[in-house]
């Protein structure tokens, strides 16, 4: 599959797992959207994959993938079943879950785009801001859920991601970025 095409295969896959999960299904689409708007702070090559991650990032939600408990590891095996490594690599590392080791790690804007467009989302879809976002998931898993060790030990990375992707948009504000709009899978 080339690069173009993964956000609407993505989009698709998104669709047909979360589509009946009312609010996470909402934080979805809105995160896609987030990430839209983000891809100014990209390369060009990594934008479809931003968009694509952005759609697929909460996949392991689907109750026929939640095999683990733990989202970003049972969303990252079914996107490497897909025959998608880079992107089952940025399902399993999004927003700072990090500590399952048999995915490649990526790091560089492009994780911290997916992470900025997650954590500025909350769960139904609405703008937030990081430390609200922070907030609400750390109240809404109990302490000993592995989400909420990941972002509680993630913080300073989270809030770190954040700043950098906000300064790259200041950069390249986003009404800057008419290609982006223009980009496949951004409408």
């Amino acid at each position: 599959m080339q690069p173009a095409e993964l956000p609407s295969w993505a989009e698709q896959q998104a669709a047909a797992l979360l589509s009946r999960l009312g609010d996470r299904w909402s934080h979805v689409q809105a995160v896609a959207a987030q990430a839209r708007q983000v891809t100014a702070a990209l390369a060009p090559e990594d934008r479809p994959y931003l968009i694509a991650a952005a759609w697929l990032h909460d996949v392991g939600y689907a109750p026929p993938l939640n095999r683990h408990g733990f989202h970003p590891l049972d969303g990252a095996r079914y996107v490497r079943q897909q025959g998608q490594e880079r992107l089952a690599s940025l399902v399993a590392y999004h927003s700072g879950a990090r500590f399952e080791a048999e995915f490649e790690p990526e790091d560089g804007p492009l994780l911290d785009a997916l992470t900025y467009a997650d954590m500025t989302t909350g769960p139904a879809g609405q703008r937030v801001d990081l430390e609200e976002r922070i907030a609400e998931i750390l109240e809404r898993y109990p302490p000993d859920d592995p989400v909420h060790r990941a972002i509680s030990r993630s913080h300073p990375m989270l809030r770190e991601a954040v700043a950098r992707i906000g300064a790259r948009l200041v950069a390249w504000p986003i009404s800057r970025c008419r290609a982006c709009s223009d980009a496949p899978g951004s409408g």
